[in-house]
């Protein structure tokens, strides 16, 4: 009996093999390396073709040389003929550096004036009794939510020849225009009052964690207070302000609806080009190069961004607290109130003549149209209803592929420390949109993966593009989430693909609620992916409010561009609701 026990006991359990080979297999590192390849197919290659291509000057096929022998001889003979034939035409001047030159001006001059134009305000909220904070601060939202090409037309109909301040300009004996819109200027302008948000919260922030003994001790010894400012007050400051400078820079240098709209013929800006050179001439040595450049440009001042305050230590904080002493000067406040009043009237201005565009039956050279109706918004939802529902579909699916992606990334820069992942996933960052778009085009043009021109590829540049602000809003959600709860799950047998999804996933909802958002806001108003990559039969309201201002069609791009206006504002507040319950 015994031998027969033991050669029982010693036969083989196939199923029992089979089912600790799976149960040995990391899902989660799979699903790792599943993201990874998602960047990799979708924005590695991409920008890796298009900086192929500015040296071979024509298109190549990477994935195609992967699989078909003919392509891969092609690919193989025009990267013979590579050369920096390109690039030493854009060193020797011409129109591409001519471009180059004008948004690199455009760009340095809308940074030096938003932080001047933001110095006061920033000081008025963070260190002064000024009335009206939280309705300023409020309003100071608006320009974020305006799309740039609407925010163009506004001041378009503003200040145009048939503008309504045009019309007040020569009632009081002016002749002409204030100025042209149509040119440099009236890029700064709307520059300069849509994007200064993005400088003043850091600047703010900048003023408001400083120390203010220092400044006390300024004054202790005898200094006046304008001395103060300047020489202790702005440079306890001055790592928010050259953290503004550099973000606005990379705002105003990637910026795509305003030059478009705005610039003329004669002026040259580098993202104006690189849209003409593949959507007018199919230019691919111009586009390529324009794009390589664009890219090169974004991510050096968003590098100087990350190390502009680490070579020095601004600290002034201790673990004291300190009570500030807000200026309550009537002077003082009363000034700042009244500029600070001006500043965010013009955006709302420019909002209100849209508006009033939008319900406008004819309006032609005066301060008030000439008469009113609905009709404009009637027509869009009869004969644009699709374009709204374009919009709604598209923008779900990037944002389902957004939340997907974005919370195992978090996951697992948080959990297993994936530095990699974390930065390809942040390379979106400095991309501007327009370069993106040339990227995507150029790499899917073509079989094996020929998706250019279809809605799966819009979506996935949407929500590559936006990426980063759905894993920011998740990071701090996953950091706060205890890794015990998550062993508790795999310690009664889950697996730790399971736990993550049934345990730590419910627990990431704020987060994910209010990036989701978030990112569906940002897609609804996005211009330059959508510009270059909508089909015709996929076009969202973006893209109709686009082609509605080059035509000159004004009323129903103004109509249009109020619906798009009221959903990122609907869809704000909801998000803001969120994020404040998510706190408590």
């Amino acid at each position: 009996m015994k031998p027969e026990i033991k050669r029982e006991l010693i036969q083989p359990k196939p199923s029992k093999r089979k089912g600790s080979f799976l149960a040995r297999i990391d899902y989660l590192s799979v699903v790792k390396w599943g993201i990874s390849a998602f960047f990799i197919i979708f924005l590695i290659i991409p920008l890796l073709s298009i900086f192929i291509v500015s040296f071979t000057g024509v298109p190549i096929n990477i994935f195609g040389s992967l699989v078909n022998p003919d392509i891969f001889a092609t690919t193989i003979e025009r990267l013979s003929n590579a050369s920096f034939e390109h690039y030493l035409k854009l060193a020797g001047g011409g129109t591409y550096f001519s471009a180059l030159m004008n948004s690199l001006a455009l760009s340095l001059g809308v940074s030096v004036l938003v932080i001047l134009m933001c110095l006061p305000i920033a000081y008025g909220f963070a260190r002064t009794t000024m009335p009206f904070k939280k309705l300023f601060g409020a309003l100071c939202i608006v320009p974020l939510i305006v799309p740039t090409f609407i925010s163009a037309a506004g001041i378009i109909l503003m200040f145009g020849q048939s503008g309504w301040v045009t019309s007040i300009y020569q009632s009081l004996g002016g002749d002409g225009v204030i100025f042209d819109v149509y040119s440099m200027t009236g890029i700064v302008l709307v520059q300069i009052f849509f994007f200064f948000p993005f400088a003043l919260w850091p600047m703010v922030a900048a003023f408001k964690t400083s120390d203010i003994s220092l400044e006390e001790a300024s004054n202790n010894l005898g200094a006046k207070n304008w001395i103060t400012m300047l020489f202790v007050t702005l440079p306890l400051a001055l790592p928010g302000i050259i953290s503004s400078v550099l973000l606005i820079f990379t705002v105003s240098f990637s910026d795509f609806g305003t030059p478009i709209i705005m610039a003329p013929p004669d002026l040259n800006l580098i993202v104006v080009e690189a849209y003409r050179e593949i959507a007018g001439f199919f230019n691919w040595a111009g586009a390529s190069i324009l794009t390589v450049i664009m890219v090169l440009v974004a991510g050096l001042f968003f590098w100087l961004q990350r190390l502009v305050t680490k070579g020095r230590d601004y600290g002034t904080l201790s673990g004291k607290p300190k009570q500030q002493r807000l200026n309550d000067n009537k002077f003082v406040t009363t000034i700042l109130t009244i500029y600070t009043a001006i500043v965010v009237l013009i955006p709302l201005l420019t909002l209100f003549t849209v508006f009033l565009q939008s319900i406008a039956t004819t309006w032609g050279h005066g301060m008030f149209p000439n008469g009113y109706t609905l009709e404009h918004y009637a027509r869009i939802f009869s004969r644009s209803s699709t374009n709204i529902w374009n919009s709604i579909v598209l923008a779900s699916g990037a944002l389902i592929v957004s939340v997907v992606v974005a919370t195992f990334i978090s996951y697992f820069v948080v959990r297993r420390n994936a530095v990699k992942l974390d930065f390809m996933a942040s390379i979106p960052l400095i991309v501007p949109g327009i370069a993106l778009g040339i990227a995507l085009i150029q790499t899917f043009n073509t079989a094996p993966l020929q998706l250019t021109g279809t809605a799966t590829l819009l979506i996935v540049a949407y929500a590559i593009r936006r990426m980063p602000y759905m894993i920011r809003s998740t990071m701090g959600t996953m950091m706060a989430i205890k890794k015990d709860i998550e062993e508790a799950a795999v310690n009664l047998g889950a697996s730790p693909l399971l736990a993550a999804m049934t345990v730590v996933g419910p627990l990431m909802l704020p987060g994910i609620a209010a990036g989701s958002i978030l990112v569906f806001v940002t897609v609804i108003k996005e211009t330059s992916i959508t510009v270059l990559l909508a089909p015709s039969d996929w076009a969202p309201m973006s893209l109709v409010v686009f082609q509605s201002l080059l035509r000159g069609d004004y009323y129903t791009a103004s109509a249009m561009a109020i619906l798009i206006i009221v959903v990122v504002l609907v869809l704000q507040a909801i998000a803001s609701r969120i994020s404040k319950q998510s706190l408590y």
